[in-house]
């Protein structure tokens, strides 16, 4: 239900993309807004601080005051902090509630949304199924991908088509989207939610009681997720697998619909640009969600198969003497990486891994490394564990590089059918971002052609 939020005080946690939307939605709104965020003042900061006050909006740096926190209606949190930080246990003693910034746009609109959340797969997911979706209605990418959904409130939006994430979810306790799909589910930022279990269960509330949704859609290849497929409420749908009436499933190279039992035949594999049986699922997962909300099969089929990749994510972006090159730098984890691996069989290719380690197992990275690479290039903090590990289980074809343009020397002397840039890693020992690494690698690469 709208609030109004003529003169109450709002405390908005972190001046991140997140944060500064939803600042500016409730100050234009009437609210009294003050942001503060616990890192120190930069010089880039300057800018969008001055923007802030001349709207009327309070913003402090380097610490969280009494001043700001008292007396505030609610709290608006940046999805980077934890549930354990000293800010969070200062907001319960104060008894002032927190919610996630999309769960504020939630409760601003009556207009529907799509969750969509996931370890690995939510990003090209969420634009595959807001571009299909964008043939018949006004539908739009938003939350961890696009734009935060706050930017979208006071513009012409029939769907919200929302990337969600863990850190998200744990704050978003009233949040009822129409249609909340599960893409898989593998151990990933258990550090922030203290467990394996608080991490599951952070993406799990949007499937359940009392916030369950009219459709769950989950992956049949995910043992865990197609065991808690049982537990879900609201009507649902099984992707990677034909099992029971409602489902998506991959069939005689092609990918087909059923619901209620009834089969649609969608789009052939060779006419599908995303390549691998990871995309495929996304594929799937967007059907889903398109046919749900009535898109015809010709404008799903049209709109596959005009889609363009989202950046970082197995993106082929450059191919020169028989050398394709595809850049995947958003794998930071071991999970993320197998699934581009996966995707090329019987060619040369020249994976280059490595960065700051996440200390996931590595056992099922390197079986897949034997069957699908020839070559591999280590670089940054996590070269020595993983040249441990690769060769404990077998794998000897390893070189290591200083940098991330000595290993795109070193692959493109091998001349192979393939150079992936699939890092297993985080980025932070040699870069700000897995998206400055991957601009990197592409710039060096361009730069040699």
């Amino acid at each position: 239900m709208k609030t109004g939020w003529h003169e109450r005080k709002v405390l908005v946690l972190g001046l991140s993309k997140s944060g500064i939307s939803a600042a500016k939605y409730l100050n234009k709104h009437g609210a009294d807004v003050y942001i503060t965020e616990s890192r120190e003042r930069k010089d880039e900061d300057n800018k969008t601080i001055a923007e802030l006050e001349l709207l009327g909006i309070n913003v402090e740096m380097g610490g969280h005051s009494d001043e700001f926190i008292k007396d505030s209606y609610i709290a608006v949190t940046s999805p980077g902090i934890p549930p354990e930080s000293e800010i969070m246990k200062r907001l319960k003693e104060e008894k002032i509630s927190v919610i996630s910034e999309i769960e504020l746009a939630y409760t601003q609109t009556q207009k529907p949304f799509i969750a969509i959340t996931g370890t690995n797969g939510k990003t090209t997911t969420t634009a595959l199924a807001a571009y299909i979706l964008s043939k018949e209605f006004k539908a739009y990418p938003c939350g961890n991908y696009g734009v935060p959904p706050c930017d979208l409130l006071d513009g012409d939006v029939e769907i919200f088509v929302c990337e969600v994430s863990s850190f998200q979810l744990e704050y978003s306790n009233a949040f009822q989207p129409q249609i909340s799909i599960w893409t898989n589910f593998t151990p990933d930022h258990i550090s922030w939610h203290g467990s394996l279990e608080n991490y599951f269960k952070a993406k799990a509330k949007i499937f359940k009681t009392p916030q369950e949704p009219a459709f769950s859609v989950l992956n049949a290849k995910d043992p865990k997720l197609l065991e808690f497929s049982k537990e879900c409420d609201g009507t649902v749908f099984i992707f990677a697998g034909e099992l029971g009436d409602n489902c998506c499933y991959e069939k005689n190279d092609a990918i087909y619909f059923k619901r209620d039992g009834k089969e649609e035949h969608i789009i052939d594999l060779k006419d599908c640009p995303l390549i691998g049986e990871h995309n495929y699922q996304n594929v799937m997962c967007a059907v889903i969600a398109a046919k749900l909300e009535g898109v015809s099969n010709e404008n799903i089929k049209d709109a596959i198969m005009s889609f363009k990749v989202p950046e970082h994510r197995l993106e082929k972006f450059a191919q020169k003497d028989g050398i394709e090159f595809y850049n995947d730098s958003k794998a930071t984890n071991p999970e993320a990486s197998l699934v581009a691996i996966r995707s090329f069989n019987n060619e040369d290719v020249v994976l280059i891994a490595g960065g700051r380690d996440k200390n996931t197992d590595l056992k099922e990275f390197d079986e897949a490394c034997k069957k699908h690479i020839k070559t591999i290039i280590l670089i940054g903090e996590a070269a020595d564990r993983f040249e441990e590990n690769l060769k404990s289980d077998g794998f000897e074809n390893i070189i290591r590089e200083s940098s991330l343009q000595s290993a795109v020397d070193k692959a493109v002397e091998l001349k192979p059918d393939v150079v992936l840039l699939s890092p297993a890693c985080a980025s932070f020992d040699m870069f700000s971002g897995y998206e400055e690494r991957g601009r990197v690698f592409k710039d060096y690469v361009l730069s040699r052609l």
